[in-house]
């Protein structure tokens, strides 16, 4: 009788898990590459078409003064999915290493991803990784994802006909991508992937996350609808780049005839592969239990002929990618779920990449035990108790001399040439009245700037991988 009842409560509570992990919501997260704030219609655009994520804004949630990890791919990703700003986080920096990949993420550093798969969550990554060679520790399968397909090297992410992809520890070599022809169009590939992912994993709790190389340089992609719709709609001239050939290197960015034509068509293409997304969402009957999020990874970029002035693509921001300015950080935010998130919302709410680790933990139910900068935004998101806010942001670059920046109570402070003492200054702003960065006020509030260079000082945590001297100024 005693086993019989032990049997029963075993089932009970089987069944009780799994309608459990039924009722949680599949996550979608897709990060854009390069595009700038300014890039998308709902945030201002007018030259450019993004119909899909346009509705996504309309019908769901956006944020205006959301930010990136830092202003350049690896360090900026690794804010991400480690819940650290680049003070404190492990990567810190584009850090490259020969023949393929980037510096790998250590043994000891945990993602979100693997506490999603702690939670019961299948997960998926397809795009660009950077931030760990196959069979590294910083390999995407061990870092917390059960399927990749896509580049794993950010280098080689920078041809749109690349030699090969990456399926898990496969290699996938593309039949006639041999640097000389372009015969398959990596993006098309990697979407394919993706969406059988989601048709594979209907039946369970997944988290899709598709950090898409569109639309970084080069400036490439097939003479298809996408390129027609502005093939003759902007004045143009020729970008001259490192062409396929017999001398084509794997970093290089190819020439491009009509370059705003092309990277109008990549942002227009990205944004028709997010409609396929949600479209296969709603075909099997997972779009009122799926959560979609989307951002960028850093500002617009000048790489490959791209032309971020011609297109606004800062939405007036000062500076680009690389730099700490608005224009460099500042990035969109979309967070849409049916009949859960209000439609029409615009929110003011100052966020990071870094939150995004307990965001993703508190959708799935999971308390992580990783230490983090990272705030959730359930509440705000889902309009549900108090809302904690930062104390401050805190960024690091590591490229052209080095750069910190912080912000604070809407008063930004950024420090110049930080590897050069000698060299080394500030800027501050009131972004409140300045957003547009144009008024350095140094002189005027020497108080304010020492207040914000002393949370400088103790927001950066010195890294051996990235030694970073940065003496105090006051």
């Amino acid at each position: 009788m005693n086993k019989l009842f032990l049997i029963a409560c075993c089932l009970l509570a089987i069944n009780f898990n799994s309608k459990a992990q039924l009722k949680r919501p599949n996550i979608v997260f897709i990060l854009a590459d390069d595009l700038g704030i300014g890039d998308l219609g709902a945030y201002g655009q007018s030259k450019i078409k993004t119909p899909n994520l346009d509705k996504l804004a309309d019908e769901g949630m956006r944020f205006t003064q959301f930010y990136a990890g830092t202003s350049v791919c690896a360090p900026s990703r690794a804010s991400l999915m480690t819940g650290k700003h680049t003070g404190h986080a492990y990567i810190r920096g584009n850090k490259e290493i020969e023949p393929e990949g980037q510096e790998p993420l250590a043994d000891s550093i945990r993602t979100f991803a693997m506490d999603l798969q702690k939670a019961g969550y299948k997960t998926g990554a397809f795009g660009k990784w950077g931030l760990g060679m196959v069979g590294t520790s910083g390999d995407p399968n061990r870092k917390g994802f059960d399927t990749f397909y896509g580049y794993n090297c950010q280098r080689q992410s920078h041809r749109y006909y690349p030699t090969h992809l990456w399926h898990n520890s496969e290699r996938i070599t593309l039949q006639g991508n041999d640097l000389t022809a372009k015969i398959s169009y990596a993006p098309e590939l990697i979407q394919a992937q993706t969406l059988a992912f989601i048709e594979e994993h209907k039946d369970q709790p997944f988290f899709l996350f598709v950090p898409t190389v569109l639309p970084h340089a080069e400036l490439a992609g097939p003479a298809d609808e996408f390129y027609a719709m502005y093939s003759d709609a902007f004045p143009e001239k020729m970008h001259q780049g490192d062409d396929y050939g017999a001398s084509a290197t794997v970093a290089g960015y190819a020439s491009v005839e009509k370059p705003r034509a092309t990277f109008a068509a990549m942002v227009s293409r990205m944004d028709h592969y997010i409609g396929q997304i949600i479209n296969k969402l709603e075909v099997l009957g997972l779009r009122e239990n799926t959560i979609l999020i989307f951002s960028s990874d850093n500002g617009a970029h000048r790489e490959g002929g791209a032309d971020p002035d011609f297109f606004n693509s800062t939405a007036g921001y000062k500076g680009t990618k690389r730099s700490l300015y608005e224009g460099g950080i500042r990035t969109p935010l979309l967070i849409n779920w049916k009949n859960k998130i209000a439609p029409g919302q615009v929110n003011n709410h100052i966020g990071a990449f870094w939150d995004m680790f307990s965001t993703l933990n508190a959708l799935a139910s999971y308390k992580s035990t990783a230490a983090t900068d990272g705030l959730s935004l359930l509440p705000t998101i889902l309009k549900e108790g108090k809302q904690r806010k930062h104390a401050y942001l805190y960024w690091e670059f590591h490229e052209d001399g080095g750069r910190q920046a912080v912000l604070y109570k809407g008063w930004k402070l950024i420090k110049q040439k930080v590897k050069a003492p000698k060299d080394t200054y500030l800027e501050l702003y009131q972004l409140e009245k300045d957003p547009q960065e144009k008024n350095n006020l140094i002189l005027e509030n020497k108080r304010m700037a020492k207040k914000l260079s002393k949370i400088m000082d103790l927001a950066h945590s010195e890294s051996a991988l990235y030694p970073f001297i940065a003496p105090p100024i006051f």
